[in-house]
């Protein structure tokens, strides 16, 4: 790619727009762009890669600000990156730009031309942009660190046990256990292959190394007797599918989130990450360090919860419904090519409110616009209307609910998610602990 430079005298003006968020919005807009329309992709490689990208922003520019301190040391095996020299004068909107670029490419490479097209245009258009009154000594070195930063980034990602997970989303060797209560494939589920998921993503490295030894939650015990816990929860799920109200559509909706035709569970809380940036109106490094942790955080919560499901191996409503209650009940949704125990929507935005609270407060009101425009779902009657919060709790536990009104999870499956999800966030929390308030 070639570029013209332009030779402007700095301002004070252009010294400020520096501190400005919006590159970091922007790169976050395409982000999710890319996982909506990008075929191939799932929760948990798509969790992956907001990691990091959230990681390299971050490091990109934090040795610009001396508010915030480089997470190298303190990232699971992260031992190691550039760190520029004294007499380097990096402009880090420009660091950041290049490092976006990059780190996309690198780990999403397999996106459309139009969107790698997409890539190019944006990263051209800032590099204009922020390049007004800069050396071009510092234009090269800025764009050099940036991609250093990604580059590394992406080879320290490539021990995760997660690399290039898109190409082996199912998973035809993996033995599946028989058993009253264990789960099989759907034969007419959410995906079209009759297999599990990214059956071996919980031995996955995780971000925070305490996120990877946190103890697997217990589960509840088997039980198809009436009256006992077990059948409980389960006949709920089949009680609440049977007289679902208007606005329990309308959250099941909301949330469903399929990776085949949206950014998927983890884009939607990094969309939210968005929505909490810039109404905040923070500058370029707060910015950076809010996709940084709620991209770590989604992913650990992904890893941590696919250990999980395939721990217990756990069956879903319908099958137990099926078989114990009736056989007269469908789905709301299809089901998901994995086991049930815990919800992985419930677990991941557990992890990202917990991450954004301690950013942004507890009262942080705002209004969730991420799937305004969708056409109306003329099966369920559903308009995707605007949803309103008063905190990001709210709108993970609503998150949660979903699943339940969705019939694809029991309330047990939500709670359990909405506990380990606040574990995983508080961890993440943690590496920045030494960043000022």
């Amino acid at each position: 790619m070639c570029f013209l430079f332009p030779f402007l005298s700095v301002s004070t003006f252009a010294q400020k727009k520096k501190q400005n968020a919006q590159i970091a919005t922007e790169w976050a807009k395409l982000t999710l762009q890319i996982l909506k329309t990008t075929p191939g992709g799932s929760p948990t490689f798509n969790s992956r890669f907001l990691g990091y990208c959230g990681l390299t922003m971050y490091e990109s520019v934090v040795k610009g600000s001396s508010d915030f301190h480089s997470l190298v040391g303190k990232v699971n095996g992260l031992d190691a990156l550039t760190i520029p020299n004294p007499d380097m004068k990096i402009n880090w909107a420009l660091s950041l730009n290049a490092g976006q670029a990059q780190i996309i490419k690198h780990i999403y490479g397999f996106t459309s031309k139009a969107n790698l097209s997409k890539i190019d245009s944006l990263e051209s258009y800032y590099l204009v942009k922020e390049s007004k009154g800069l050396s071009s000594k510092e234009i090269m070195e800025s764009i050099t660190f940036g991609k250093k930063i990604a580059n590394e980034i992406f080879e320290y990602s490539k021990t995760d046990g997660g690399h290039l997970g898109y190409k082996r989303n199912f998973d035809s060797t993996f033995v599946i256990k028989q058993g009253n209560g264990l789960w099989s494939p759907p034969l007419k589920g959410q995906s079209q292959v009759p297999l599990p998921l990214h059956p071996e993503w919980g031995k996955n490295r995780t971000f925070a190394s305490e996120n990877y030894t946190l103890p697997i939650p217990a589960m509840m015990d088997y039980d198809f007797k009436k009256g006992s816990t077990y059948y409980g929860y389960m006949k709920e799920v089949f009680d609440v599918r049977n007289s679902l109200t208007q606005e329990q559509k309308e959250i099941a909706n909301w949330w469903g989130d399929d990776p085949s035709e949206t950014f998927s569970p983890p884009g939607h809380s990094y969309y939210m990450a968005l929505q909490a940036v810039e109404k905040s109106k923070v500058d370029i490094f707060k910015a950076s360090q809010t996709f940084s942790a709620v991209g770590m955080a989604v992913a650990d919560a992904f890893v941590n919860c696919w250990k999980t499901k395939y721990h217990y191996n756990a069956e879903r409503p319908f099958s137990f419904i099926f078989y114990n209650v009736s056989t007269l009940w469908d789905l709301y949704w299809p089901e998901p090519p994995f086991p049930a125990f815990y919800s992985g929507h419930a677990g991941q935005a557990s992890s990202a409110a917990t991450v954004l609270t301690h950013l942004y407060g507890e009262n942080f009101a705002f209004t969730d616009h991420a799937h305004v425009g969708r056409p109306m779902d003329m099966e369920r009657l559903v308009e995707y209307k605007p949803r309103k919060y008063n905190s990001f709790f709210e709108a993970a536990e609503e998150s949660a609910l979903s699943r339940l009104y969705g019939g694809i999870h029991t309330r047990h499956d939500n709670e359990i998610g909405l506990i380990e999800g606040k574990k995983i966030g508080k961890n993440i929390n943690d590496l920045f602990k030494n960043n000022n308030k």
